[in-house]
């Protein structure tokens, strides 16, 4: 789709087959960065369409367990070969819908394809254990059986990389799914859908269900034959899809809530690793991340250097187009996501911060049609009390905090109910270490911005940041029932613990 060319009409992909949804009525997904601009019109899908979809994933399960892993993970190829036969233009249409930077957009559809890469690869890795017995006549192994239907329901900020994080690990091991994109980037759902049609995937093992969460979302979840719920996005949400769940005996739900990220700047920290990090922590997707950085605590030795250092280079930031090159942020998602970094800033203020930046909404030619905003930058001493301190504003707000020590720093950094991610900034390998065992998080970086994840590492946190089982590589915990498999290779029943047959 070039960047004028005419809107996409999509559907909801059910069965293998593009379907209206049942009701015709439709919603538009626009450019943030010029909402004048429509990318596509996509179904506003009912509790009838989450239904078929789920009823789909369930006729085609039986199949798909029955195929051969490696053939599942063939499939994985042929989607990676699609993807990246067209990935500059998909990369733009990333960009272009969820108004991150175009190196952004690239990086998104790099994680997509190194996701279905690792898929492909571990279809051929061995998927479970033989596992020794008391008795020698036995054999026994530990297998891995498919849980039936997954319903995944992604965020906007990484519309092509996180669906495939759920989706990669769920198909292989053999589950169907049902998935439901962000309500914000319908068109990148959309083109998922069409890579997993090219690619092979047979009907209903994956349908597509556009729409709102209330409307299509909330519906799949409660629905009694799905058997996991994959959810990324914010705590009220992921709380709500929890209590749906808990009503089911056979429902899991794995949940990815945001975090109220820091990084911690010691005394001995190198500057330049420091302010590079802090800068790419709080600012990159324009602070829309859920491992983006919203409080910088800094060893008061270091703090006004490092205050002086990180305005510097924040104030060289260029704000704009995402699709230009040398645009560092653009615009946040929506209105509702600019009014909610807003009211952060303005509870700051009413808070007592010192304002160092003040992020305001931009105007003017190039900014009117978007949702642009400055940084927020403020300088306040820890509060337990603080909303600001302790709640995540999801965009480019960042707090710098002085304390006097790294155990300080471990407990100003663990005083939040969020637990997802963290840095640590030290030339000390056993104040990393102090950091490493007793800060709370789910990813830990020395040295690194707090964001940067791998689709070969587990991504997950504690507390209300998620359920403790990660997405990405290490879901195959979650989509998987282990199972005991044990076999009696004697003429005679041998029991473990001395148990006999006497009688």
């Amino acid at each position: 789709m070039a960047e004028h060319s005419k809107p996409i009409e999509g559907k909801n992909y059910i069965e293998g087959e593009w379907v209206s949804s049942s009701s015709d009525d439709i919603f538009e997904s626009r450019n943030p960065a010029d909402t004048d601009q429509v990318l596509g019109v996509f179904p506003r899908s009912t509790e009838q369409d989450a239904k078929r979809a789920v009823e789909a994933a369930v006729k085609a399960f039986k199949n798909w367990k029955s195929l051969s892993r490696i053939k599942r993970g063939e499939l994985f190829d042929n989607f990676a070969q699609i993807v990246k036969s067209e990935q500059e233009e998909l990369s733009r249409l990333v960009t272009m819908e969820c108004g991150k930077g175009i190196n952004e957009g690239r990086a998104d559809v790099v994680e997509g394809i190194h996701m279905v890469q690792y898929v492909f690869g571990s279809s051929r890795m061995p998927s479970g254990q033989v596992v020794a017995s008391e008795i020698a006549e036995k054999e026994s192994y530990m297998k891995r059986h498919p849980k039936g239907q997954v319903a995944a329901i992604s965020p906007w900020n990484f519309p092509f990389a996180i669906p495939l994080w759920l989706l990669g690990p769920s198909l292989l091991e053999g589950n169907t799914a049902v998935f439901k994109p962000s309500e914000d980037t319908p068109l990148i759902g959309h083109k998922l859908a069409e890579y997993f049609h090219r690619a092979g995937f047979p009907p209903g093992v994956v349908n597509v269900v556009h729409g709102y969460g209330e409307e299509a979302g909330a519906p799949l979840a409660a629905h009694p034959e799905i058997d996991v719920v994959l959810f990324t996005g914010s705590y009220e949400v992921g709380s709500r899809i929890k209590q749906i769940c808990s009503n089911y005996y056979n429902k899991m739900a794995v949940c990815e809530m945001g975090g109220k990220n820091a990084l911690l700047i010691l005394e001995d920290a190198d500057m330049d690793i420091a302010v590079s990090s802090a800068v790419l922590s709080a600012f990159k997707t324009s602070g829309q991340r859920c491992v983006s950085a919203g409080r910088f605590i800094v060893h008061e030795k270091m703090a006004d250097e490092f205050t002086e250092k990180f305005l510097e280079m924040t104030n060289r930031i260029v704000i704009g187009n995402p699709l230009r090159e040398d645009v560092f942020m653009g615009p946040i998602i929506n209105e509702q996501g600019l009014k909610k970094v807003e009211y952060h800033n303005e509870m700051a203020v009413k808070e007592g911060a010192e304002v160092l930046l003040k992020g305001e909404r931009l105007g003017g030619k190039e900014y009117d049609r978007g949702f642009f905003i400055n940084p927020f930058v403020y300088k306040m001493k820890h509060n337990h009390e603080s909303f600001v301190l302790r709640e995540e504003a999801f965009g480019p707000h960042v707090a710098i905090i002085p304390v006097g020590s790294v155990e300080e720093a471990i407990e100003v950094y663990n005083d939040t109910e969020y637990g997802l991610s963290m840095a640590v900034i030290t030339e000390d390998y056993r104040k990393a270490r102090l950091v490493e065992e007793n800060c709370e998080y789910g990813l830990g970086y020395v040295n690194l911005p707090s964001i940067g994840a791998e689709v070969h590492l587990p991504f997950g946190g504690v507390k209300r940041s998620g359920t403790g089982m990660p997405s990405a590589a290490t879901l195959i915990d979650a989509v998987t029932h282990r199972v005991a498999w044990t076999i009696n290779h004697g003429t005679e029943i041998k029991m473990a613990q001395g148990l006999g047959v006497e009688i």
